[in-house]
C-alpha cells in the first residue's frame, strides 16, 4: 500500500516534520503516479533499483510491490527514522547519505545492472544525472522524475531549442526520451511547475571514441557562449584546419552538433 495526501499530511504532521526547501522535498502523494513510475521503470524481482529521496517512502512502497530489491538513500536525517518505520517489515536497505557524496561502488552492483528508479530533487537533478553517467557505470538505466524543463535538455536532439551541454554528456553516454508528464497537483508541497519522467538508458560503450576530457572542454567551452559562432567561441582551442578535417562549419553554432560531429572535432583537434 503506497502513501495518499492524508497519508503523507499525518506522517509529516506526527513527526513534527515539515518539506525543506534546501533539499528539494515535494513529496508524491498520489498512489497512481508512483505506480506508474514504477511501471514505467519495467522493473521486476530480478532488478536492483536505486531510489534517490525517497523522502517517506511512497515511491519505494510502489517499488518493492514489483518484488525489485531496492536500496533507498535519503539525505535529510529526520525524515530516515519515519522512512524506516514506514518500510519496517520490507526486504529494503535505507542509507541516510547526500548521493552525491556516496561511496557508490558500495552501491551499485558490479554487474552494471542496477536501475535508479527516482523522483529527483529540481535543485540537484541535472548534476547529479550527468555525475552518475561519468563515475557510476554499475547504472544501466535511470527512470527520474525531474522538473519538465530538465528532462527536455536531459533527452534533447541537435538543432532543438533545449539542446545544451548536459544533452552532449548524455548522448555521449546513453540513449535517453521523455515518458510523460506529471502534474503539479501530485505533490506537497505543490511545486510551480510540471514534472516529466525521463528515462535513459546507457550504451555498452560511449556513442564516439574520443578523448573523453577533451570532448566536454570543447563542449562547455562553445556552450558557454552559444550565440557565438564556433569559430569564434573555439578560437583558442580549435584552428580552421581542425574545423576541414572534422567536417565541421566553423560558422555553426553550438545546438547544432551531434555528439558524433563533436567525436570528429575532438579527433582532429588531438590530431
Amino acid at each position: 500500500m503506497t502513501h495518499s495526501r492524508h497519508d503523507v499530511v499525518d506522517l509529516l504532521e506526527a513527526n513534527g516534520l515539515s518539506p525543506r526547501r534546501a533539499f528539494g522535498q515535494n513529496f508524491v502523494v498520489d498512489p497512481n503516479t508512483v505506480r506508474r513510475i514504477a511501471r514505467l521503470a519495467r522493473v521486476g524481482p530480478d532488478d536492483s533499483v536505486i531510489e534517490i529521496g525517497a523522502g517517506l517512502g511512497s515511491l519505494t512502497l510502489a517499488l518493492l510491490e514489483t518484488g525489485a530489491r531496492v536500496t533507498a538513500i535519503e539525505i535529510d536525517r529526520g525524515i530516515v527514522p519515519v522512512l524506516r518505520e514506514v518500510l519496517a517489515g520490507h526486504d529494503v536497505r535505507v542509507i541516510e547519505g547526500d548521493a552525491t557524496d556516496l561511496d557508490w561502488t558500495t552501491i551499485a552492483p558490479s554487474d552494471g545492472r542496477a536501475v535508479v528508479v527516482a523522483n529527483l530533487p529540481y535543485n540537484v537533478a541535472t548534476p547529479l544525472v550527468a555525475d552518475l553517467l561519468d563515475e557510476v557505470p554499475g547504472i544501466a538505466r535511470f527512470v527520474v522524475m525531474v522538473q519538465r524543463e530538465v528532462a527536455l535538455r536531459l533527452a534533447a536532439a541537435p538543432g532543438s531549442a533545449d539542446y545544451g551541454a548536459v544533452s552532449v554528456k548524455v548522448a555521449y553516454w546513453a540513449e535517453a526520451r521523455v515518458l510523460g508528464d506529471v502534474p503539479p497537483t501530485v505533490f506537497v508541497p505543490r511545486p510551480s511547475v510540471t514534472s516529466s519522467i525521463v528515462e535513459i538508458v546507457r550504451r555498452d560503450s560511449p556513442a564516439v571514441d574520443a578523448d573523453r576530457e577533451t570532448l566536454f572542454r570543447l563542449v562547455r567551452t562553445a556552450f558557454g557562449q552559444r550565440r557565438k559562432m564556433l569559430r569564434r567561441s573555439l578560437a583558442d582551442l580549435v584552428s580552421a584546419e581542425h574545423f576541414a578535417n572534422a567536417g565541421v562549419d566553423p560558422s555553426a553554432r553550438p545546438e547544432t552538433l551531434s555528439v558524433h560531429d563533436w567525436g570528429r572535432l575532438t579527433d582532429a583537434v588531438g590530431a
